[in-house]
């Protein structure tokens, strides 16, 4: 029995050694980095669209958009802990950062939704998808986040201000797609 289970203690052993976790120490700072800015742009957007939502009520595209960046944050928590590494609160919700403060109406919050999500798109492309090359679960991550903003949120954001496709503000309960008030198809 004790050859056993020295054989299973060193069977155990080699599983911890090939886990994630044990990962952590050769994982390069520029990919912890990498994780930990996504993370932060996660939580800015949450919290961005949480003040517009308190200032403008729980309208769409914000409310359910906000949904989709807890996700987002929450994917990257996944990765973080598969890798050992520890997670962090929203610090613009908790007050460590300055939360972000809503504009004055809904088109100003829809064009800074627009905004927002292009410079999410060009963050993913130009800095944290190069700097996570290699890691293939890392870029698979960045990739998926990234075209959700271009795909996904940039498109309700244009269509919440009267832009791309020339809806307004949706009032319904569809995907944010409505005539908005007083606003007819294919006038801004």
């Amino acid at each position: 029995m004790p050859t056993f289970r020295l054989v299973f203690a060193a069977l155990a052993t080699a599983c911890l050694l090939a886990s994630p976790v044990a990962a952590q120490s050769k994982l390069p700072d520029a990919v912890k980095d990498a994780l930990y800015e996504a993370l932060d742009d996660e939580h800015k957007a949450e919290a961005t669209y949480e003040a517009v939502m308190k200032k403008h009520g729980q309208i769409r595209p914000f409310s359910n958009i906000i949904e989709a960046e807890r996700r987002h944050a929450a994917e990257i928590e996944t990765v973080l802990a598969r890798y050992g590494l520890p997670t962090k609160e929203n610090a613009y919700l908790s007050g460590a950062k300055p939360a972000p403060v809503s504009p004055d109406t809904v088109a100003e919050a829809c064009k800074l939704g627009v905004e927002a999500e292009i410079a999410n798109k060009s963050l993913y492309d130009e800095k944290l998808i190069p700097a996570a090359k290699g890691y293939d679960d890392v870029v698979d991550l960045f990739t998926r986040l990234r075209d959700a903003s271009l795909n996904n949120h940039l498109p309700a954001f244009e269509r919440c201000g009267g832009s791309g496709r020339g809806l307004g503000q949706g009032m319904g309960q569809g995907m944010g797609q409505g005539m908005g008030q007083g606003m007819g198809r294919g006038r801004p």
